[in-house]
This record gives structure tokens, sequence and C-alpha cells, in this order.
């Protein structure tokens, strides 16, 4: 799935869905995790036994931890050839749709919104990313992302 096109083929794809990642599973674990690195222990979180008397039934993924999945999943897209680093330049727009319940399994759906040419050897690319949850028709999360890439060689 993680083709490698040039910089003309990747700015070709504007408008396209360019892939959809591999599910991940959101175990009570890595829910865990995230809350130890994070600091944020809300009991809807960490705590099956009080998050089963909410209204989500049980604990939830944290939305952050949902994002942050986004690094993994991309990194299954398609990369660009000549490209020597990548970095994140923020998000236009993210919602968080729906919660994620532990033991669930979320994906990403990736459409290339923009390309632009920044400075000769970089680039920002607009993905619309939508975050689906295995079963459900509502997504977890909805974003416009933001990424530079940065290439070895003077555009």
């Amino acid at each position: 799935m993680n083709q490698t096109v040039t910089r003309e083929e990747y700015k070709a794809m504007v408008g396209t869905e360019i892939g959809v990642s591999d599910w991940f599973e959101i175990t009570q674990e890595r829910i865990d995790q995230f809350a130890d690195c994070t600091e944020d222990w809300q009991y809807i979180h960490v705590d099956p036994e009080k998050a089963a008397q909410t209204p989500f039934g049980g604990t939830i993924a944290h939305g952050f931890l949902t994002m942050s999945m986004l690094s993994a999943m991309v990194s299954q897209m398609p990369t660009i050839d000549g490209v020597v680093m990548g970095v994140n330049y923020g998000m236009n727009k993210m919602r968080f749709v729906s919660p994620v319940p532990v033991g669930s399994r979320i994906r990403g759906r990736f459409v290339l919104g923009k390309v632009e040419d920044i400075r000769p050897g970089e680039i920002e690319s607009t993905l619309n990313v939508t975050v689906e949850i295995e079963g459900r028709d509502k997504p977890a999360l909805v974003a416009e992302w933001l990424g530079r890439r940065y290439f070895g060689e003077q555009a």
C-alpha cells in the first residue's frame, strides 16, 4: 500500500482518495498508556467500572489519542520520492464526531485536498482525513491536516 510517487504524480492526486490505513485496535492498555503519557486520567478513559455508569457504557479513547493515531495511519499512504523530512504543520479544522469505545478498531481514510509550493524544496499538503470506527456509521474524527515535506534537492 505504501507506494512511492514523484512530486508531479502526488500533485496530480489532489481531489482523490490517496488511501485507507489498516485497522488499529484501541485497547484499554493503549488508553492507559496515553493517559499516563499526557497525565489525563479522566475516569471516562481509565476507570471501566465508573465509565460503565455513563452514557458511553464503558471507557472511551481520548480524542487526542485518536488524533495521535493519525501518525501511524498516514505512514501507510504514498510517499513522495526525494522527501528527506516531513513535519506536522497543524490542523485547519478538526472535530471529534463520535467517541471510540475500548475494544474498537479505527482506521484513517485520506483525501489529498491541496498541495502548495512553499519555497524551493518545500511543499505543504492538506489532507482531508476521516477516522472511521469499524461497524459504526459516524466517524470518530474528521480533520483538515496540514503537513510540510522537505526535499533533498532544491526544486
